[in-house]
């Protein structure tokens, strides 16, 4: 299906299929029950394709992972009907039982995520300032709460900012890149909170200059698209690399 920004994506799910967690995005007329009908056509189709994308909790389970983008459009009471284990159409237990992960924007969303039966929440944003979600300097209260309360605190890291191709007004959101300073801020306030992921908004999302695909200068005769200079085409992509190992090697001391 598809939201009002785009077109749907079901053809192109097959191509992408390398290493894949779905986000499901507001449509219209979603509620529980239509992410309940979403994730079971999407498990029965996908769930068994190598790459489909399961995440290994600390008591072995492994289970599909599933980020649901605006959840707080849909109140804690009906979630929980379909991610409570006693709701009218609980998940849990069944063959379609997955981790999911609610965005988390206002910080009384966090008491609604847990009311909801979620799994855990992540932050979405890449712009730190702009929602209470989104501020790195509150992710160590949001991982405490997270882990008093037995879920999973995904914090989301971007590059910079910059939407005001799309949305003009807003000019005070954007976030200079400092030739890959403030993504690198942002990373190490991540793993500063000894997340068990960090996701990263995003890999080509260029209306919202939050891209770290290969990038060279272009420009065309109504827009100036970012690039990475004095750094190499690649530069976004070695720093995540690098990170991402750095990551992994920080993960192994924790669990020590």
């Amino acid at each position: 299906m598809a939201d009002d920004n785009g077109e749907p994506a079901e053809d192109l799910v097959p191509a992408v299929l390398d290493a894949v967690a779905f986000h499901i995005q507001p449509y219209r007329g979603r509620n529980d029950q239509s992410v309940h009908d979403n994730v079971k056509y999407i498990i029965d189709r996908y769930g068994d394709h190598g790459a489909f994308y399961k995440y290994t909790s600390s008591t072995g389970k492994s289970l599909p992972l599933f980020y649901i983008y605006d959840s707080y459009l849909t109140p804690p009471e009906s979630w929980s009907e379909f991610l409570a284990p006693t709701g009218s159409h609980s998940v849990r237990g069944s063959a379609y039982d997955s981790v999911f992960i609610a965005l988390i924007v206002e910080e009384r969303h966090k008491h609604d995520i847990l009311a909801g039966g979620f799994d855990g929440m992540y932050t979405y944003f890449a712009s730190n300032g702009f929602s209470f979600g989104s501020s790195h300097q509150n992710w160590k209260a949001i991982k405490a709460f997270c882990d008093g309360n037995n879920l999973l605190f995904i914090p989301s890291v971007g590059p910079g900012y910059i939407d005001t191709s799309i949305r003009p007004w807003n000019n005070h959101n954007t976030r200079n890149r400092v030739n890959g300073r403030y993504y690198e801020t942002a990373l190490q306030a991540a793993l500063n909170v000894r997340p068990e992921i960090v996701t990263i908004t995003s890999f080509n999302e260029w209306h919202e200059g939050t891209q770290i695909e290969r990038a060279v200068p272009k420009k065309t005769v109504t827009r100036v698209y970012l690039d990475y200079q004095p750094h190499g085409a690649d530069h976004y992509l070695e720093l995540t690399r690098r990170w991402a190992e750095q990551f992994n090697k920080e993960k192994e001391q924790w669990l020590m």
